[in-house]
Order: structure tokens, then sequence, then C-alpha cells
């Protein structure tokens, strides 16, 4: 039976759903009528759901808050949420579960077809949030539309907040609320490209983030701060502890993990080697099934590397 908390370190807003796996030889995949693929499989999990189970994986109280369809695929994320041991809270959404198609090459990297799903003007009753919001260390929203509708009251609460804008280019408004109302603000640097440390600075300048984190894959990440100076600092990636399967949720394991030594007080250069830590442990199985306990995360970091 999933523990219940009655206060929280991470509380998890919307993100989760179902990602259908096809294993391609290459990307892009070559046009033709039809492809022969091995075996399709379903992964539940999504960004908040993998966060939400990352976070319970390394001993974190954690709970996920989301909108969810009354459906087979609901079904498979609920099952995965109660084997992780995550208070998952859900609301009944009339337009079905969140689900992605993922195809994925022989190296592990990725191409998603992501289908969101929510109607318009979804929102989440103040009922169902404010009182765990009141009880949390910290917040993570998905950039689910009905999540930013939360900010004011985690505002009025004073609780920290954080969010991962995904391949954000810049430009899209969707993401922009969350990147400038948000204290602790992660993205890809797919999005933006080499656009990427100007469009950091930008956060930081025009909203509340005292901290921009832009993961890049194989390249590692960049840190940028208030306090840091214009030039964002760059964290190698960690040594893959297994050849790559799956490079499905390896963010997300990343965020985990950072918000994992953020919690701890750790130095943001500490948290941002724990997320490449988490972030390559994750590429070793598919389906974000790959969750590392805090006992590997800590061993991981002090495994001889640049420390740079």
């Amino acid at each position: 039976m999933t523990q219940q908390h009655t206060e929280y370190d991470v509380l998890v807003v919307g993100g989760s759903g179902v990602d259908t796996i096809v294993r391609v030889d290459a990307l892009p995949v070559p046009l033709a009528d039809s492809v022969h693929v091995g075996p399709i499989e379903e992964w539940p999990g999504h960004t908040g759901g993998n966060v939400a189970l990352g976070a319970r994986a390394l001993g974190l109280r954690v709970a996920l808050l989301d909108w969810i369809g009354d459906d087979w695929i609901g079904g498979l994320v609920r099952e995965r949420m109660a084997k992780g041991d995550v208070e998952f809270v859900t609301l009944v959404s009339p337009a079905g579960t969140r689900r992605a198609v993922n195809l994925v090459d022989a190296t592990g990297r990725r191409m998603s077809f992501y289908d969101p799903r929510d109607p318009a003007g979804l929102r989440m009753p103040r009922e169902v949030y404010l009182p765990r919001l009141r009880r949390t260390r910290h917040v993570h929203l998905s950039i689910t539309d009905f999540s930013r509708h939360l900010y004011d009251d985690i505002a009025d609460v004073g609780v920290p907040v954080s969010t991962d804008l995904h391949d954000w280019d810049g430009l899209a408004d969707h993401h922009r609320e969350f990147a400038l109302r948000s204290d602790l603000v992660f993205l890809s640097a797919a999005g933006a490209g080499e656009g990427t440390p100007a469009l950091m600075r930008e956060i930081l300048s025009e909203g509340r983030a005292d901290t921009v984190v832009a993961t890049a894959g194989a390249e590692g990440s960049y840190l940028l701060t208030r306090d840091g100076g214009p030039t964002p600092h760059h964290i190698p990636a960690a040594p893959l502890p297994m050849p790559a399967v799956d490079t499905n949720g390896a963010g997300d394991a990343y965020v985990t993990a950072f918000l994992y030594g953020r919690l701890a007080g750790r130095d943001v250069r500490e948290c941002a080697r724990l997320g490449a830590v988490a972030g390559a442990f994750a590429c070793t199985a598919p389906g974000s099934t790959a969750l590392i306990g805090a006992d590997a995360l800590l061993a991981g970091e002090d495994a001889p590397g640049d420390r740079a």
C-alpha cells in the first residue's frame, strides 16, 4: 500500500501519461509505406510521473497531483505510481490520459510525438492542491496548462517552485509564464541551440529564478545563477555505468537528483553533478525504469571524473 504523507519534500503537479516506445534502427526513419520494428512497448511515466518516481526512489516524501483519464492508459499510470510508492492524487480528465509515441534509435536517441489531451480551460480545484502546498518543502510544476494557475497560491504560501521547460526555444508563449514565475528553471539546450546562454540570461533578468539549468545530453549541462556572472558554467556529463538503452526520462532523472541535492542544502554545482549521475543512470534501462537510489547517487558523485 502506498504510504500517505502528512508533509512532503516535493509536490509534483501535472505531467503524467504513457509513452509508446517504437525502436528503430536510426533516426530519421526513411520514408516508406511500412517499416518493420521490434516489439512496441507501453511505458507509463512522462515528465511529472518520472520526477515523482525518481524522488521517491531517492527516499523523498513525494506526492503527484494530476488529471488523468478513466481509461486503460490511466490504469497503467496508476499501477506504476503505486508500485513506486508514489502518493498519486488524481482527478478524472474528460479527455483521457496523455500519451506520446517515441521513436528510439539504436543509440538511445529519441523523437517524441506528444498528445497533451487536456481540454482548454481545465483547472485543478484549490481544495485538492492548496492543503498540500501548505505542507511541502518544494513544488515542481510540469508545463501542463492547468499548472500555471497554481502560481498565485504558491507565491502566497511562500514555497519554492521549479519547472522544466524542456525544448523551449524562447518564443512559444505557453512556456513563458513558467519560465518567469519559477525559482529554479530547467530546460533543454536542444530548443534554443546556440541561443541557449542568452535565453538563460533572459530568464534570470526578467523572471524570479535564482538558477537556470540547461541540459545538453552527452555534452553535460550548463548552470547560470544570479550571482555567478553572465557565462553559464559547464558541468560535464557523467560516464554511463552501462551501455545506453533509452534516453527517455534522462532529463527527468537529472531534475530529480538536482532537487534532492538542493533540498539537502548543497551548492548548485554539486546539485548539477548529482543530476548528471542520475541522468546517465536513467539511460541504462528502457522506459524510464532505471531509478537511482540515494546510495548509488552519492557513490556516483564521488567517482573519479572531471569536476570542473
